[in-house]
């Protein structure tokens, strides 16, 4: 960070400290010396907390700006949307009860009034140069108590859910769901619902948020933090260090607060350092987003209206985050691109990066979109799928899985075909840990998608766009041809795009090297026939390479996503000049009105592969089948989900098959054998 960047921070903090003070307590004396009075300045601020905390009409009224007074740092002036009937019940409540539903309390402790250790410290805060700063020591609320006062347009989150944390009423007439997400220590509660006045359903954000009174303090907070931690360019840019510099700026808050409100309660001060990590290292209330792990994209179309987001289980919501104007949605993509060496601009409108933790963020901004700027973020899974997870929410069924286990075991090629969402990706990451764990793995992608158990043999590769110069790009033609080179047993590609990738990964598997890859295609057919012809347009002999064809879909009206078809690559019978033509033969397929993946015929391919390449008889290989579904099923069972534990299970079957089968079949502890490993 350079110091003319923190110049302009710290001068803009400065500018937004003085409006808060100006506006809650009136211009203030200063002394012959330049320095104010602590004691007057404490008064007076903690007078605005109190009366802020008995008119919340006027606080909401205020509320309107609250993306540039909320002190939730630069560039960050997302809002949560409120009716007007939400507010109107607020001062109802406000009417009726000297309680009031407008605003919750995060207990931090009390202090001692006017005690001579107080008054030293103070004396000694005015000797470091803190003289004039809002530093709320005494802040008598709610009977006394020293208390931060949080906004809380939000329902209320149970004790063990969110500790002290409270929440208002939502304002949605229906609510289907709620769950909670934590975001850096900051809690928030997600309501997904109805309102009468829309056509979609809505993703409802309840979070506390701090109020005006406790803004200058705040502000004070994150220019000692500035100050005081000093960063480097690879610190920002880099995907493994953005954790250290989160922890930095931690640690330097909880310092200062430390220092300030020795007797502060901890909760309140997990959530006063998550939002400022967020402000200052994130990118403010679409953290929250990004840590929710149901959503799997979210979308910025413009300034006037809200985000909206694609969830796992409701598909298209929209939520109740807003942006102020069409300069925010450009400074949080100029912050995207300055972190990744990128630019964007009017001469180079569009973008296309990645956030560290793998996310793939694009953006474009006026004129080429129109409507206004524009982010699209596509989530990186944090706890990625497994064929457990699979096999229960019945995208996959055992029979087909433990068959698919089998053919990666004996290291057969698989390519996996579909639609755009249809979770190819996602199922070629469920069958990764079924390679032996003795095996060398080399993965190739545009994005790290793919991630497998930490204790296999894996290489993970990804390509590198050209820098402004045009130098430097890696492509993915240029990966694969050197992970050939690395000595791999398996080679995992991202997509299959163009010919020339095509032509090099079915050489790879001419050469004996097991390939896995995914293509867009809707059927197992219609794989074939985009393999033969152009823009791929690659030779029949090395499409026959491919072992196993499995097709991915989406059901659109129900949402939901099903192995569709798995087929192995035949001659079809058909004639083109003279010879047979390629196709499919379809061995399971889903049946759509029965919500089944059933068996359609006999594999005649495969079985005679595995026959070949292990020496099983066509029932030993159907029993060996037969044994894998039924250590699928112990671990669906004991809800093994992790793909670590899961890893480790499969890893534990290769070392010795008939111990595991045995406790499958006696039902014992799988963790017996994870513990093993840990």
């Amino acid at each position: 960070m350079s110091e003319e960047d923190d110049s302009l921070i710290e001068s803009g903090m400065m500018d937004e400290q003085a409006e808060d003070q100006g506006a809650s307590g009136g211009e203030k004396e200063a002394s012959e010396d330049g320095s104010m009075d602590i004691e007057d300045e404490i008064e007076k601020n903690l007078a605005a907390i109190e009366q802020a905390s008995e008119d919340d009409e006027i606080q909401e009224s205020d509320g309107e700006n609250s993306g540039d007074d909320s002190g939730d740092g630069s560039g960050d002036d997302f809002q949560l949307v409120e009716s007007e009937d939400y507010e109107d019940e607020d001062e109802e409540d406000e009417e009726g009860s000297d309680e009031g539903s407008g605003s919750s309390i995060i207990e931090t402790g009390s202090m001692s009034e006017g005690t001579e250790e107080d008054e030293e410290a103070s004396e000694d805060e005015e000797e470091e140069g803190l003289e004039g700063e809002d530093i709320p020591e005494e802040v008598e609320i709610e009977g006394g108590k020293n208390e931060i006062e949080v906004e809380d347009d939000h329902e209320d989150i149970p004790e063990e859910d969110h500790e002290e944390v409270e929440y208002g009423e939502s304002t949605l007439d229906e609510v289907n769901q709620s769950y909670k997400v934590d975001a850096d220590q900051v809690p928030a509660k997600i309501m997904i619902g109805d309102k009468d006045d829309e056509y979609v359903p809505i993703y409802f954000i309840n979070r506390p948020q701090i109020s005006l009174g406790t803004e200058a303090f705040v502000d004070n907070i994150r220019k000692r933090v500035i100050e005081n931690v000093e960063l480097t360019r690879e610190e920002f840019t880099d995907s493994d260090e953005i954790e250290t510099v989160k922890r930095k700026f931690s640690e330097e808050v909880e310092k200062q607060l430390d220092d300030l409100l020795p007797d502060s309660d901890e909760r309140a001060k997990e959530i006063l350092i998550g939002n400022l990590i967020h402000d200052m290292v994130g990118l403010g209330d679409v953290e929250i987003l990004l840590n929710d792990p149901r959503l799997e994209e979210l979308v910025i179309n413009s300034a006037d209206e809200p985000t909206w987001v694609y969830h796992q289980e409701h598909g298209w919501l929209k939520s109740n985050l807003t942006f102020e104007n069409e300069e925010e949605i450009y400074n949080y993509s100029s912050e995207i691109a300055r972190r990744v060496g990128k630019n964007i601009s009017s001469l180079d409108p569009l973008l296309d990066a990645h956030l560290p933790s793998g996310d793939r963020v694009n953006s474009t901004i006026q004129p080429i979109s129109t409507h206004g700027n524009t982010i699209t973020i596509r989530k990186f899974a944090r706890d990625p799928w497994t064929v457990i997870d699979f096999i229960k929410n019945g995208t996959i069924n055992k029979e087909v899985a433990a068959f698919l286990w089998l053919c990666l075991q004996y290291e057969l090629s698989v390519l996996v075909s579909g639609g755009t969402g249809a979770g190819k990706t996602s199922l070629l990451n469920i069958l990764m840990p079924f390679i032996p764990p003795s095996q060398r793995i080399i993965s190739i992608e545009d994005t790290r998608e793919v991630q497998l158990p930490e204790f296999l043999h894996w290489v993970p590769l990804t390509t590198r766009e050209a820098n402004p110069e045009g130098k430097g790009e890696i492509s993915m033609l240029d990966l694969l041809v050197n992970s050939l080179r690395m000595r791999p047993d398996r080679i995992l590609v991202g997509e299959i795009r163009k010919k020339r990738q095509a032509e090099v990964l079915f050489e790879a598997m001419h050469t004996g090297h097991s390939v896995y890859s995914t293509i867009h295609a809707d059927t197992a057919e219609q794989t074939v026939q985009r393999l033969l012809n152009p823009p791929i347009d690659v030779a029949e002999q090395m499409v026959k390479s491919v072992d196993v064809n499995v097709v991915m879909f989406r059901e659109r009206r129900r949402n939901f996503r099903r192995v569709f078809q798995v087929a192995e690559v035949t001659k079809s019978g058909y004639k083109r000049g003279g010879e047979t033509e390629l196709g499919a033969n379809v061995i399971y397929a889903w049946d759509s009105e029965e919500d089944e993946i059933n068996k359609e015929r006999e594999s005649t391919e495969i079985v005679e592969k595995l026959k070949l390449h292990t020496g099983m008889s066509r029932g030993e290989i159907f029993d060996n089948v037969e044994k894998k579904q039924e250590v699928l099923q112990w671990l669906v069972d004991h809800d093994i989900t992790d793909v670590e534990q899961v890893g480790k299970i499969i890893a534990q079957y290769y070392s010795d098959e008939d111990m595991v089968v045995e406790m499958a079949q006696n039902n014992e502890d799988p963790m017996e054998i994870v513990e093993k490993y840990d």
